[in-house]
């Protein structure tokens, strides 16, 4: 049994070392095409985002803030999350931006997400345009404070905690990530690609070819060349 393993392993070396260039040039190939498209082709996205923070109304009798009050507006930052994500914050966006982004694509492009555990909602989005990804954010913050003063007017005190900052580096695409993702699906693709040439390929081509499938020893070489 261990003879078997060595003689497996001596022809999985083999195979590489026979198809060396072919597995060199592929994962050259793919990661050199990878470079190309996240440098050269791929436009760079960029991300901006705003956070708000629902708190007790300014104008509530208690002066001092309870723990059952902390768990309550935590509880409806989720009830504000939905109403940020709505139709008629998006519409409202959108006519801020003179319409030059619709309430459809705000949807799509839009991200609105409750930190657990916290009375914080975060806003992002994401676009080609640096100034537009601000300028979205910004629409859809101002929408939503508006119209969910409008639906749920006894809800809690909304504020902007952080305003959007001009994004001055995107995030994507991933160029370093999209380089080694490459490489390595190259490596794995030329191997398993090589494997299947050489199970594909009956042909005897050396002594060493002679002994595994036959299994018969070489007597002797007749030497390539001029007669």
């Amino acid at each position: 049994m261990e003879e078997e393993t060595t003689l497996d392993l001596r022809d999985f070396y083999y195979i590489l070392k026979k198809r060396l260039k072919l597995i060199v040039i592929v994962t050259l190939a793919c990661t050199l095409l990878a470079g190309i498209l996240s440098f050269f082709v791929i436009k760079p996205t960029y991300e901006a985002g705003t956070t708000i923070i629902v708190g007790k109304p300014q104008n509530s009798q208690k002066s001092n803030t309870q723990y059952n009050d902390v768990m309550m507006y935590q509880n409806l930052v989720k009830t504000y999350a939905q109403i940020a994500g709505s139709n008629a914050v998006m519409e409202g966006a959108s006519n801020k931006m003179n319409g030059s982004v619709s309430a459809g694509q705000l949807q799509k492009i839009i991200t609105v997400t409750p930190q657990q555990g916290t009375q914080i909602l975060e806003i992002k989005g994401q676009s080609k345009d640096p100034a537009q990804a601000v300028n979205m954010v910004n629409a859809v913050s101002n929408s939503f404070i508006t119209e969910s003063k409008r639906v749920f007017p006894t809800g809690g005190d909304i504020q902007v905690m952080d305003t959007p900052q001009f994004p001055n580096k995107p995030v994507k695409p991933k160029k370093v990530l999209n380089m080694a993702i490459a490489f390595f699906v190259g490596l794995m693709a030329s191997v398993g690609f090589s494997f299947m040439l050489e199970y594909m390929d009956n042909t005897i081509k050396t002594e060493e070819d002679v002994n595994k499938i036959l299994g018969i020893p070489v007597i002797g070489i007749i030497p390539k060349g001029n007669m």
